[in-house]
């Protein structure tokens, strides 16, 4: 049973520049709600509960997010306005928050090895809260959490992408899985390919369910050219022993890493709440 979900938290987010100066990109809201509390929901909601996160110099207000406000709290109490931090007193009291500093901003694959001492020696999950995904039945990490368990590999969450945008996600080709329309086994990878190049235009999001395996094969990794260790390489590896799955989750994502993506978000669920 998968019971950790790793958030690598550690970016400077130059994008959103220069409003993640001091205000960390994952606490950036969706109207009321910080980018990182829908990733959190989504764990909570696939029964995970241990929530670990990678973090670096300036993201002290995610910690303060997800601790008890004692003062605002008893200000709010029996209050009007008391309703409006009952959802986040309710993921505080369900899961257990632990922190690590990620010295160097080194790459994905350097991010989740620096979340070692926070997972140990089990599968667990990874979001990466940019990508913000929505479904009105299960969670897209639920969904994988079915394929973890049927398979007993590493699963990633890929989605058909514009041949012309492969040059921005890493890239899988593979062969289905018997009787499935949605389920690949993973047979190559590329980050962030040439569009001529790319074998597919099938690209991983930011869910992935990793095999503990994953932190020895990543501390054989050697930076790419912009000096980054790319999680997509240790995967490679895996992928070589037939042990990565590819998985089309059902829903929608939003990329929050971009301006654009933030903007769509943000409308969509202003609509859904009646604001627009």
């Amino acid at each position: 049973m998968i019971s950790k979900c790793l958030f690598p938290a550690a970016g400077f987010g130059t994008r959103f520049l220069p409003a993640t100066k001091a205000v960390p990109k994952e606490m950036l809201p969706i109207i009321n709600k910080p980018i990182l509390q829908y990733g959190v929901e989504e764990a909570l909601s696939a029964g995970i509960t241990n929530i670990a996160i990678v973090t670096g110099r300036g993201k002290r207000s995610i910690e303060d997010h997800f601790d008890n406000a004692v003062e605002l709290e008893s200000q709010l109490k029996e209050t009007s306005k008391e309703h409006y931090i009952k959802d986040i007193q309710s993921i505080i009291e369900k899961a257990t928050f632990t922190y690590v500093r990620q010295k160097k901003m080194l790459g994905l694959g350097h991010a989740i090895l620096t979340g070692e001492p926070l997972i140990g020696d089990n599968p667990f999950a990874v979001i990466l809260a940019d990508d913000l995904c929505i479904n009105s039945d299960d969670g897209v990490l639920t969904q994988m959490l079915n394929v973890f368990n049927k398979h007993k590999c590493s699963v990633v969450a890929i989605e058909e992408v514009p041949k012309e945008d492969t040059n921005k996600y890493g890239i899988i080709s593979g062969d289905l899985i018997n009787g499935s329309n949605d389920t690949f086994r993973v047979t190559d990878m590329i980050e962030k390919p040439d569009p001529k190049n790319a074998p597919s235009n099938m690209a991983i999001v930011g869910r992935y369910i990793l095999t503990p395996d994953i932190f020895k094969i990543l501390k054989t990794i050697k930076p790419d050219k912009s000096g980054e260790i790319q999680i997509t390489d240790a995967l490679l590896n895996q992928a070589k022993q037939g042990n990565v799955i590819a998985y089309k989750f059902k829903g929608q994502r939003f990329d929050c890493g971009s301006i654009r993506g933030y903007v769509h978000a943000t409308n969509y669920f202003a609509e859904i709440e009646g604001l627009i």
